[in-house]
């Protein structure tokens, strides 16, 4: 059971335990989640979490291994122009953090290429790379107790690093 002031993932979205609350009706208790992004939406959840919508946020230590994997982890590859939206929402929905980075690899590198040949970046591409960027390093930034810009240097400059040392 998570308590008052702990952070956690909810669906995709960092997110403060509020409250604990009391549900006469049926003599259960839900959590108050505060998304770090929207601190005027208030998600009521059940604490018996049945559905399976919370999460814990990364450790530090699972942190510094995803990192070490990022050089590793290959951006998606010969997908159709009109199925990558369908493949970033499905990449998106399942909330893995090694999928998060496939996303921002790709819709960097899909921009980057439309960029070299003279052409209007995609505005998917966009979307989705900010999507991505906003999950991965919001709850980064949590683990870490840092900001979100923070855990975004942190990050590019470690897998800079790993990079530059192959």
């Amino acid at each position: 059971m998570y308590k008052v002031n702990d952070y956690v993932v909810y669906k995709k979205d960092v997110c403060l335990v509020k409250e604990i609350k009391s549900n006469r009706i049926n003599d259960s208790y839900y959590y108050v989640l505060i998304p770090i992004d929207d601190d005027s939406l208030k998600i009521k959840v059940p604490v018996d979490n049945k559905m399976g919508f919370i999460r814990d946020i990364i450790s530090k230590k699972e942190t510094e291994k995803l990192i070490e994997k990022i050089p590793f982890i290959d951006p998606l590859a010969n997908i159709e122009d009109k199925y990558i939206e369908k493949t970033y929402k499905d990449l998106i929905y399942n909330g893995k953090q090694e999928d998060l980075v496939k996303i921002i690899k790709t819709a960097y590198l899909r921009n980057k290429d439309r960029e070299s040949a003279n052409r209007k970046l995609s505005d998917k591409d966009i979307h989705y790379f900010e999507q991505a960027e906003r999950y991965l390093y919001n709850e980064i930034a949590i683990s870490l107790g840092v900001s979100f810009e923070k855990a975004k240097e942190y990050i590019v400059d470690k897998v800079s690093k790993l990079v530059s040392n192959k």
